[in-house]
């Protein structure tokens, strides 16, 4: 389970809402070692959630050599909603991501009569309908029919606009939060502050496009150069093993520490481990973990990319560099380490944005405010007849797609 959807779940249960959470999860062993696996642990669901664990058996027939079948996942996610709407009706239903359970939520509400809302938060807005004919044909489908579409930055809502040939005024933006309640600077260290050496931190997806191997890269130049510091990497994902090989090699073996996975709630001790955060992505949605950086008192080294500019700003609350370019990162690291009164500038402007405008009760506002409007409009339509180029299975699906042998990707 995401923070957000955590975060999300808590902040509807302590407004008194009564709140259904149905998770879809990896149970294969592939699957526990990308995404930390098996259905939420209890105590991450909140009091007053009632929890639905299903296990995706479609995207783990990978491991027995078959393409992931992400229709009979999203089809046991829509059946699944509906046994829930039978035994106590739903008033509206929410889809973390586009696809595949934005569409399962797009079918459950054509079925039930009950509205929908998805959030379109990452690799379903960067990714999906690039891959092959069937996943633009589902993605658009979500795009086009749901009724509220929610969007983390006003940037990757033009992405996905340009992308999939919807208008940009679908979306609602409702920016990433964090919980400055768990994520905040230790009492007595000024946010900003240095260690000796300084400790870089990485946090978050262990994936090539989240840019990691380029910050390895920018570590060996910075080291090359004379500069002592440190580099820990906390996370999992589909490049760590790897991270991990290139970590031990003689050039950065004494610099790199790999945490390996990290908890949700275990993350804020992680942070008070760094001294400047570093997030070299590629493209993101809404950064969390960048947001999480901030509310501990971290300085930020991000990119100059869709989903990071809604919340960083070069010079004002964050050092900024183009994607890609390790040379790049390891200049703005060292004028961050350099620059002790920029630096502790960013960390302050930055924790104070967080509170002000990125924490999870501002957020959950907005999120609760489109709910109350999708269900004071109706549903958009019940049961209606799908043109057979969108069927959810049979011969049109696509199964060269690269998701299908790589589903964790997605």
């Amino acid at each position: 389970m995401s923070a957000y959807a955590e975060n999300l779940l808590r902040a509807l249960a302590t407004a008194g809402h009564e709140v259904t959470l149905v998770s879809q999860y990896r149970g294969d062993r592939q699957g526990r070692a990308v995404y930390g696996g098996g259905p939420p642990p209890p105590e991450r669901v909140p009091d007053g959630v009632r929890l639905v664990a299903l296990e995706s058996l479609g995207e783990q027939a990978v491991g027995d050599g078959l393409p992931a079948d992400f229709e009979a996942d999203i089809a046991a996610l829509r059946d699944a909603i509906a046994d829930v709407h039978a035994r106590e009706p739903l008033d509206v239903l929410h889809a973390q991501y586009g696809y595949p359970p934005g569409l399962a939520v797009l079918e459950a509400s054509d079925r039930l009569g009950v509205p929908a809302v998805v959030s379109v938060q990452g690799g379903d807005g960067h990714w999906v309908g690039t891959c092959c004919g069937t996943h633009r044909t589902a993605i658009r489908r979500v795009l086009r029919d749901v009724p509220a579409l929610l969007i983390g930055s006003s940037s990757f809502g033009a992405e996905v606009a340009a992308r999939h040939q919807v208008p940009a005024e679908r979306f609602t933006v409702i920016p990433g939060a964090t919980d400055t309640g768990l994520f905040r600077p230790l009492p007595e260290r000024r946010p900003g502050s240095l260690g000796d050496p300084p400790v870089l931190l990485y946090h978050g997806r262990i994936d090539v496009r989240k840019g990691v191997l380029d910050l390895l890269e920018a570590v060996r130049l910075l080291r090359a150069g004379g500069r002592r510091l440190r580099l820990l990497v906390s996370g999992t994902g589909p490049d760590l093993d790897r991270l991990i090989h290139r970590a031990r090699q003689h050039d950065l073996a004494d610099t790199v520490e790999v945490l390996g996975p990290t908890g949700y709630h275990d993350a804020p001790a992680v942070y008070r481990k760094g001294d400047v955060f570093v997030s070299p992505t590629w493209a993101e949605g809404f950064s969390n973990t960048i947001l999480e950086a901030m509310a501990s008192g971290l300085p930020v080294v991000s990119t100059e990319v869709v989903g990071v500019v809604d919340c960083v700003r070069d010079g004002v609350n964050g050092l900024l560099v183009p994607p890609r370019d390790p040379d790049a990162l390891a200049k703005a690291v060292d004028r961050m380490l350099d620059d002790a009164p920029l630096r502790h500038h960013l960390a302050r402007t930055a924790l104070r944005q967080v509170l002000t405008q990125w924490s999870w009760p501002v957020a959950a506002a907005r999120i609760c405010a489109v709910y109350e409007e999708v269900c004071a409009a109706g549903p958009r339509r019940t049961a209606p007849a799908k043109p057979p180029a969108e069927k959810s299975a049979g011969p049109s699906v696509d199964l060269s797609c690269r998701f299908r042998r790589e589903p964790h990707l997605l």
